[in-house]
């Protein structure tokens, strides 16, 4: 056999091992809350099938050479996941949004911001919520610049189950005002007249968005600690958002 072949044959055995390793590899459990909408990820049949989340998960996932697994699931069980080391990987997440500190996790670096805005329909821009008024929310979703008034009772609480159900319901005249992140916002008017599109009135929260990973033996959590801070540094990370604007 020629040098020449048994470099190819080399080559040939080096793939097809590289392969088996990362097939003999366990998925990486990515907890996706089904509150969440697009452009963050959209959810059909119970599925994560595209968005922001997916594209920055699976994208992780293959630079780490395993698959990713992304597990639909409400948000209190993604809870309690965590607290049993089910999960692997869950992104979206603010540190202030966590009821425990999750010691076995370690944070990344943020990759992008969520902005909570106030949200009104265009006939209604130039009025504030008032007393007993019902503020469209999502189940199990907090607000801090609110919750003074929600715990209150000057303002109540509307919950349904995602962020573009809160938005519908805006819409549809079911109440005046709600609260939405800015991203599912411009989302949920992209293909609205002027006139029908819902506005912001005010910015309520702003909050820096990263990966909490498991730091165990079976999980790479250094090789995706390096892969977010590479992706930000060579622009995959802003090239994912700018698909989604």
């Amino acid at each position: 056999m020629s040098t020449s072949s048994l470099c190819r044959l080399s080559a040939l055995l080096a793939c097809l091992l590289s392969t088996q390793a990362q097939a003999e590899q366990p998925a990486l459990r990515f907890a996706v809350t089904e509150s969440t909408a697009m452009p963050m990820m959209q959810i059909e049949h119970g599925e994560a099938v595209g968005g922001i989340l997916y594209d920055l998960q699976s994208r992780l996932a293959q630079k780490v050479g395993r698959e990713a697994r992304m597990l639909v699931l409400p948000r209190l069980r993604v809870q309690s996941m965590m607290m049993h080391g089910e999960i692997d990987v869950r992104c979206n997440v603010s540190p202030a949004w966590l009821i425990s500190g999750h010691h076995q996790y370690i944070w990344s670096l943020p990759f992008m911001f969520q902005h909570d805005v106030l949200v009104t329909r265009a006939d209604m821009r130039h009025r504030k919520p008032k007393a007993g008024e019902r503020i469209g929310t999502v189940l199990g979703f907090g607000y801090a610049a609110l919750e003074a008034r929600f715990l209150s009772g000057d303002l109540l609480r509307e919950d349904v189950r995602t962020q573009d159900q809160v938005l519908e319901k805006l819409a549809a005249r079911r109440y005046d005002f709600a609260v939405a992140n800015q991203l599912t916002l411009d989302w949920f008017n992209r293909h609205l007249a002027a006139d029908k599109r819902l506005v912001r009135i005010a910015e309520i929260g702003s909050d820096p968005l990263a990966c909490i990973i498991r730091n165990e033996a079976d999980v790479p959590t250094q090789a995706l600690l390096r892969a977010i801070v590479q992706m930000k540094e060579d622009g995959e990370l802003d090239a994912i958002l700018a698909r989604y604007r």
